[in-house]
């Protein structure tokens, strides 16, 4: 069964993933609001509300009503600059985007985790994102669909030397380590949106391909 988004929110849409993602939320008929926080401005758009600024001083001043949710953010520990950092940009600011959508009526959480999420991991970044799943579970949302996909493939603004390397070569693993187009996950994410349903969903890589193609 389909259920169309009419008023969403989306976090993270100037990010590789969430850039794609946002394009096609304004491009869809359906949607009559897109609510997009960020920290810096975006272009204008009729049915865009962009609101400018730190997230967490400007989720509290975000009205609704909201149906679906989209949560992009991410980061890494390089980029971060320390564990901390990174645990604020990937599982603070996630908690947050699901606890004030939930606040302004959104039914549907969909937010970007990672292969590998495990909160027993002895892998710092496999279990923050591990941790992240299961705190979202803890909010009760009746229906909560968690994306878990492999190396995102797709130009950055900025330049990783180890995602160079590996983005080659994660093209030749198998089923879910594929390495995944941003452009195809963005509309796996969109279509993920679509189903209504009830409870959790883990959808891991190779199903986001399929469901993005």
């Amino acid at each position: 069964m389909h259920l169309t988004p009419q008023h969403v929110l989306i976090t993270g849409a100037t990010g590789l993933t969430g850039e794609h993602l946002l394009d096609r939320l304004l491009n869809e008929p359906t949607i009559q609001r897109v609510l997009a926080p960020t920290r810096r401005p975006l272009p204008d758009h009729p049915r865009l509300e962009n609101p400018v600024g730190e997230l967490l001083d400007v989720l509290p001043q975000l009205s609704g009503p909201l149906d679906t949710a989209f949560c992009c953010l991410g980061t890494t520990i390089k980029k971060a600059g320390s564990q901390e950092a990174f645990r604020a940009v990937d599982y603070d600011l996630p908690i947050a985007t699901g606890r004030r959508a939930r606040e302004l009526g959104a039914r549907h959480f969909v937010v970007i985790s990672a292969i590998g999420a495990d909160s027993s991991s002895s892998i710092f970044y496999n279990r923050v994102k591990g941790e992240l799943e299961e705190a979202l579970q803890d909010q009760g949302w009746p229906q909560l669909t968690v994306a878990r996909p492999s190396l995102l493939i797709g130009p950055r603004h900025e330049q990783r030397l180890g995602e160079q390397i590996a983005a080659p070569l994660s093209q030749l693993l198998p089923g879910k380590w594929h390495g995944i187009d941003v452009c195809v996950l963005a509309r796996a994410l969109w279509r993920l949106a679509l189903e209504e349903g009830e409870g959790v969903r883990f959808v891991e890589s190779d199903e986001l391909r399929r469901l993005g193609r």
